[in-house]
């Protein structure tokens, strides 16, 4: 009998009612194939495109196995970006929800200080990318001594941004006896051999990727002279008149120029590259989830921890060079079940990179002629008022699941010697409350932080109010946002 629901594998209640607040009912592929052999402790070597549901795949099993009552960290997640650390992070944190795993992201052009602090506190997860993460090694402010599961996720894109050393350097650091399981929608040759060097004999499994292109994916080519392609994008958008789209360019002055120029026409439009400060590559990828507006103009590598289900249509303005890009950017529509389109614009001396494509994902792209004056007039007046108009604003799976979650603040840390078990016994006693209602707990050396589940927020604090911890009277408040 095949497993048709996440109920029917050996999953914990907690776990379970999380992924139902998510929204997943059944397992994806990669999810069905994965899950069994990761739960069992076998090293997996995975071959799937983005989009297929690979990080719930490692990221249910991580939440399985920790055990909440260690300190130290027990699962390592590399990634290439920092938005994918955040968002593979934020990921682990819903799906650990009731179960209180808590995972800290690291990466660089962030206070490293900052992320000291973090990783002092309990962290049963790390995800970071690459380099940061060895930085903190070399720094001993990274434990490594607990870590019982590695996941090496988009393994072919740390290979293309140069990490593959790195990456090595990072593993011989690690514990001999562990889960391994690398992810990528690739496999070049040196990927597959890091999975023979360090994996004990991985399961391999590939879903193929024919399946997911053809089954949700429209792909569509026009070939366009380099001087032509704004007003093309400019026609083809009017007439299909996406709701979320993506453009990718292959360079940042590329992404700036072109935003300019589609701001300037009265798109609703932003854009995210590698040369913008973290902070407002965050603030620009939460606002396109939300669909606060339509267009997001990306480079390749700023766009890699994109996670959003609704993107209706990817354009690729520039051609991308390598065919993993090719995959890697066309997966950005087309998920979770949903219908999507990818559409290339390419010019007479790209044919070669388009034949190379087409040879790669295994079927010829069709070659469509440019929409013609009469369609662009007729769509005008519609992609007009769908510029003019408020975005209908995206709720978030993940916001849902948070919706009834309280964070309080306890002006009590490591200097008054509290610990989290503190906290769960204290709480747990009060009237109409049980530990399942408790979720993260943070301690810090002055503060604490501890969230609580079901819509209980308010009975806590107002009972805490009058309650001690260890004999220690904290106060007690609603925390900022």
């Amino acid at each position: 009998m095949s497993i048709k629901q996440f109920k029917d594998y050996q999953l914990s209640e907690e776990i379970l009612r999380a992924l139902d607040g998510l929204g997943y009912s059944e397992p994806t592929e990669v999810q069905m194939k994965v899950l069994p052999a990761a739960l069992d402790k076998k090293d997996i070597s995975v071959k799937s495109q983005t989009g297929s549901g690979k990080t719930a795949a490692f990221g249910i099993p991580i939440c399985e196995l920790v055990d909440w009552d260690e300190n130290k960290p027990q699962a390592l997640v590399l990634t290439p970006t920092r938005e994918l650390a955040m968002q593979v992070s934020e990921d682990i944190m819903n799906i650990g929800r009731f179960k209180r795993i808590k995972a800290t992201a690291v990466y660089g052009k962030q206070p490293f200080a900052k992320q000291r602090a973090e990783l002092k506190q309990k962290s049963h997860v790390v995800v970071g990318t690459p380099g940061r993460i060895m930085d903190h090694i070399e720094r001993h402010t990274l434990d490594l001594s607990k870590i019982e599961i590695l996941v090496l996720d988009e393994a072919d894109e740390m290979l293309s941004m140069g990490f593959i050393e790195l990456v090595e350097s990072i593993i011989k650091q690690l514990p001999k006896e562990r889960l391994t399981m690398l992810f990528s929608a690739t496999l070049p040759k040196d990927v597959e051999k890091l999975c023979h060097k360090y994996m004990k004999d991985p399961l391999d499994i590939e879903v193929e990727k024919s399946q997911l292109h053809d089954k949700h994916i429209t792909h569509e080519v026009y070939v366009v002279s380099e001087n032509n392609k704004l007003d093309l994008l400019k026609d083809i958008t009017v007439v299909e008149n996406p709701d979320s789209c993506i453009i990718f360019c292959r360079t940042k002055d590329n992404v700036d120029q072109l935003v300019d120029s589609l701001d300037d026409a009265g798109y609703s439009v932003d854009k995210i590259h590698g040369g913008m400060e973290q902070d407002e590559r965050f603030d620009v990828m939460n606002e396109f989830k939300r669909g606060e507006f339509r267009y997001l103009i990306a480079t390749d590598v700023a766009a890699r921890g994109i996670d959003i289900d609704r993107i209706t249509h990817v354009i690729n303005y520039d051609m991308p060079l390598e065919n993993e890009s090719y995959v890697h950017r066309t997966g950005r529509t087309g998920r979770a079940g949903q219908e999507g389109k990818a559409i290339s614009l390419v010019t007479p001396y790209e044919d070669k990179f388009l034949a190379a494509v087409e040879k790669y994902i295994g079927f010829e792209i069709p070659t469509k002629e440019a929409p013609t004056k009469q369609q662009v007039v007729t769509s005008r007046t519609a992609f007009n008022q769908k510029m003019k108009e408020e975005p209908e604003l995206k709720i978030d799976k993940k916001e849902k699941l948070n919706d009834d979650i309280v964070k309080l603040y306890f002006n009590g840390g490591k200097k008054k010697k509290l610990r989290a078990v503190d906290f769960v016994g204290t709480i747990a006693k009060l009237n109409g409350i049980t530990s399942d209602d408790i979720g993260i707990i943070t301690i810090q050396e002055n503060v604490s932080y501890v969230e609580i589940l079901n819509g209980k927020g308010s009975s806590v604090l107002k009972q805490m109010k009058d309650t001690t911890i260890k004999g220690k009277k904290l106060k007690v408040y609603v925390a900022n946002k």
